[in-house]
Order: structure tokens, then C-alpha cells, then sequence
């Protein structure tokens, strides 16, 4: 067991304790304020430079020199929670009525607050930068972009770039990392339909809008599965469909909304096209006319093979060779640690938070998440550890 694995667990119960904290009282992104002032005070009690707010009143840098010169590398939590109403039963369960951590950011906030404080105790052993990115908002509309506007990336210019991100897939003690593509591109998609109301009795007088929007939402599911190579990746969900008035009335609008994942930017590129034109030819066959609107999202993260390779090295050396995984494949679920990946070579892993046992088994987004708190010092222990291999080696 490495040292800094051994004061991580010392230092569990003071973070586990920052952890539920934050879990009682969740704030939106952009909204941040009260889990920021305590981050950037809690920062500065460390002997931190800290800039806070860097966007939206939240946004908190934390700029640790070391005692010799070196390179810069940039370490992130985001600190946003959900609207989701917590149903999970815990002593700390959000005291927010309609809110709460549902993702484990409660825990990524907790987990860099120690690696602060790790890092901070080893000052003399830094050679170069670090720099703590605590971002709001990576739930939406995004917090990372507008941080790396505000000038986190540079004064120092940061070399590297390091996250994390828990999952109870894991079991708690493991990680698991991939290099290359990690993460989709995350687009939505918004669609009006318009055909002619009328009554439910006398069809052949209106135009409906209704069926036109079932033929639309089939047909554009062929485009994953006779456009786009099988072994690529592409997934069109239609999340919402709205229309209609009553049981015997033929709806004259109906509105869709839905989520584009892809992982080849000249596929996600290609996507608005491909929608567009099936969405030309239904509207051709059922006499409709059509709206389409394409938001976009985060890109995909891509993780730097030499970087994902220094975590891997890291984590068998304090983890064990047994508990570091690589993964074969890419999540389709969305992150904007992408973007400061794209302006440093960034390694985003997964730590595990998984315990049976411990009833900490249901999947980011559920009103009953939890992850197990024995994840924190792992996290602490891996980030830290990265940063030291990153910096002095």
C-alpha cells in the first residue's frame, strides 16, 4: 500500500463527512453558491491560491505552486447535482425537496477536496503546477467551456489533465480506464410536425400529425441500423413526444424531442443531414410540413494513450495490478471534461464505488443512488499519486 493510500484512508472520515455534507444540500449547476464558498474556504485554509468565482458565482480554481519549477497539471470535480427527487432513505439524504446528488458529484467535490489537501502536505516533493478545477454545471448547460474561457487552462498553461468519475458498476478499490474515445458526443434534437386538425370521425378532411410523427420515429431509427457502419456506434433516442388534444380529436401539431450519441465526429457531423432527410420524405408521404432544430452538445472525451497508460501504471502500483481494468469499450453517456481533454492530454477514469452490501448498486440518474464513502481515499490516493508520477517523473 502506497503512502499517500495510507493517509487517504486516515483522512476517509473528515471527507466522507464533506461528502454528506454536500449530499444534503444540492444545488443545480450554475447555482452552486453554498458547496463553491465552502470549497474555495476549505482551499485557502490549505494555503491555496484560489480564485473563486471563476464563472456563474461558482466556478472555484485552486492554484497549488511546488517548491521547485516544473509543468502544470490540472485536476477537475464537478459539483453540480439533478432535479431528481431522492428516494434512498440515508441519514444525509438531500434535505432539497425535487433535488439531489444523483450522479456522485457530492463525491468528486469530497474526493479533490483531499487530494488538496494530500498534495498540500507534500509540497516540498512538487516539482511544477498543480491546479484544481472545481466545475459547475456538467449536468447543464455546462460548466467546463465556460472555466476554460474564464482562463483556466493557462498562467500556468496546464500540460495535463486528470478526472475521475464513480461508478457502482466498479466494485469499490478498482478502477478502470480506456484510451482513446471514452465518451459520446452528446446532441439533442428537437422536432415540430404540422399537419391539419380536424375531427377524429372524418379523417380524410385533416392531416394527421400524429401518425406522420409514428412513421417519423420509426424510420429514424433506421439510420443506426441500415446507414451507419455496424461496427461504429450511434444511438437516436426520442426522449419526449407531445400532441394532441383528446380522444377524438386528430392533432394538428405533435412535438419531439430525442438525444444523438456518437463517437466518429464525422458521424455526429453527418447526423443532422441523415435526420433531415427522412424527416423530407415523411413529410413528403403524409402531406405534413416540419420543424427541426439540432442543439449542440458536448463532444466525445478522448483520453491521451500516455496519459491513460500513467494511470494504469499508477493504480497497479497502489491498487494492485488486480484491481486496474481497461475497458473494451466506450460509454455512450456524455461528459464536458471533453473539452479541457481537447486542450491537454487528459486521461478521465472510472473509480469504482460499488458494494452490494452496502446497497450502493443502483446506476447514476436513479432517485436511489449511492456510492460506497470507502471510494473517496482511493480517489484521493490515485489522483494524487498521478499527479507526483505526472510531475516529477
Amino acid at each position: 500500500m502506497s503512502g499517500l493510500l495510507e493517509r487517504a484512508k486516515a483522512l476517509g472520515p473528515e471527507f466522507a463527512a464533506f461528502r454528506q455534507d454536500f449530499h444534503q444540500h444540492p444545488e443545480l449547476g450554475m447555482q452552486e453558491e453554498r458547496t463553491s464558498a465552502i470549497v474555495a474556504e476549505y482551499l485557502r485554509g490549505l494555503g491555496i491560491d484560489v480564485v473563486h468565482p471563476v464563472v456563474a458565482n461558482t466556478g472555484v480554481l485552486g492554484i497549488l505552486r511546488g517548491a521547485q519549477p516544473g509543468r502544470t497539471v490540472a485536476l477537475r470535480a464537478d459539483i453540480d447535482a439533478l432535479p431528481i427527487p431522492e428516494q434512498s432513505g440515508y441519514k444525509y439524504a438531500s434535505l432539497v425537496p425535487g433535488k439531489m446528488h444523483a450522479c456522485g458529484h457530492d463525491g468528486h467535490t469530497a474526493t479533490l477536496m483531499g487530494v488538496a489537501k494530500l498534495l498540500s502536505e507534500v509540497k516540498d516533493q512538487i516539482a511544477g503546477t498543480v491546479k484544481f478545477f472545481f466545475q459547475p454545471a456538467e449536468e447543464g448547460p455546462g460548466g467546463a467551456l465556460p472555466m476554460i474561457l474564464a482562463g483556466v487552462m493557462e498562467n500556468p498553461h496546464v500540460d495535463a489533465v486528470i478526472g475521475l468519475h464513480l461508478s457502482t458498476d466498479i466494485p469499490t478499490g478498482q478502477i478502470a480506464l480506456k484510451a482513446g474515445p471514452s465518451s459520446a458526443g452528446t446532441d439533442s434534437i428537437e422536432i415540430k410536425i404540422t399537419g391539419k386538425g380536424g375531427h377524429g370521425a372524418h379523417p380524410h378532411k385533416s392531416v394527421d400529425a400524429i401518425v406522420a410523427a409514428a412513421h417519423a420515429v420509426l424510420a429514424l431509427q433506421t439510420i443506426a441500423s441500415r446507414e451507419i457502419d455496424p461496427l461504429g456506434s450511434v444511438v437516436l433516442t426520442i426522449g419526449t413526444i407531445n400532441g394532441g388534444y383528446r380522444h377524438n380529436v386528430i392533432a394538428d401539431t405533435v412535438e419531439i424531442t430525442g438525444t444523438v450519441r456518437t463517437l466518429d465526429p464525422e458521424v455526429r457531423a453527418g447526423m443532422p443531414d441523415r435526420i433531415r432527410r427522412i424527416l423530407d420524405g415523411v413529410s413528403a408521404a403524409m402531406r405534413t410540413s416540419f420543424e427541426f432544430k439540432v442543439n449542440p452538445g458536448y463532444p466525445s472525451v478522448i483520453n491521451d494513450a500516455a496519459m491513460a497508460d500513467l494511470v494504469e501504471r499508477v493504480g497497479q502500483r497502489v491498487l494492485g495490478k488486480e484491481n486496474v481494468h481497461r475497458l473494451a469499450v466506450p460509454s455512450m453517456g456524455g461528459e464536458d471534461f471533453s473539452y479541457f481533454a481537447e486542450k491537454a492530454p487528459g486521461i478521465f477514469f472510472r473509480l469504482g464505488g460499488g458494494n452490494e452490501a452496502k446497497g450502493c448498486t443502483y446506476p447514476g440518474h436513479h432517485p436511489k443512488y449511492n456510492f460506497d464513502e470507502d471510494a473517496i481515499p482511493v480517489g484521493m490516493a490515485m489522483m494524487a499519486e498521478a499527479v507526483l508520477e505526472f510531475l516529477n517523473k
